[in-house]
């Protein structure tokens, strides 16, 4: 029952900001800048400003389908934000390229997420069957060791790593891009903070995100703890 109201709290809360977050996207893209340069724009000037040369800048379909590719060295901007003059285009072409930044100056923590990548990418199929039948075996057998159990928590532990190192990285990215944009004056004050605010809107989808594995973490290891306390 603990285990659903973990998973259920966290659903609802991602469920919540993600709306708060939409709202503010589609409010900025309302929203022109003074400067009237688009998410392009914005984000070659950052890669210029920053002596980044062979990063290109592309258009991707979708709605806040927008990240950076490491692999082929590219910014995908969806395509209002690729496109448009706006608060919300600003602001994420910037983070996008704060994360292009990381990736040029060998962002320690960066490294250390992207190898954890193609790790998750294999287990992720393994993990939520593992732990169901491992839960299953536990509970059945009132409280018996189940390696199965054992296992995909193991593999679990690894996912609560990556939300976790995803933290400061995207803060951090944001970081960059609210430098470069205060100090180059491509945004006036108050579309300085509009980014800002959605920024720290979107940060807020990570950090729901990590402290939901780490509660479900904190749950699953404390099955076995109260099973020997229970044996004592």
């Amino acid at each position: 029952m603990t285990y659903y109201f973990i998973v259920g709290t966290t659903f609802l809360l991602s469920v919540v900001v993600n709306t708060m977050l939409r709202n503010k996207y589609i409010s900025y893209s309302k929203i022109y800048i003074h400067s009237r340069m688009s998410g392009k724009e914005i984000a070659e000037k950052m890669l210029m400003d920053h002596g980044i040369s062979d990063v290109h800048v592309l258009s991707v379909e979708g709605e806040l389908t927008d990240h950076y590719n490491p692999i082929n060295q590219t910014i995908n901007l969806s395509e209002k934000v690729y496109n448009e003059s706006t608060a919300a285009s600003v602001a994420i072409a910037a983070h996008e390229c704060g994360h292009a930044l990381q990736h040029r100056l060998g962002y320690n923590l960066l490294k250390l997420r992207n190898h954890l990548i193609p790790i998750l990418n294999f287990t992720s199929k393994f993990i939520n069957l593992s732990i169901m039948a491992g839960l299953t075996i536990f509970y059945s057998s009132g409280g018996k060791d189940s390696f199965i159990l054992k296992l995909g928590i193991g593999l679990f532990f690894l996912v609560v790593i990556f939300s976790v190192l995803t933290l400061p990285i995207e803060f951090d990215a944001s970081n960059r891009a609210l430098v470069w944009l205060k100090n180059k004056n491509v945004v006036n004050y108050q579309e300085y903070h509009k980014a800002k605010e959605s920024l720290n809107l979107a940060a807020m989808t990570y950090v729901i995100s990590a402290l939901g594995s780490l509660s479900q973490l904190i749950y699953f290891l404390s099955l076995f703890t109260e099973k020997k306390e229970e044996n004592l």
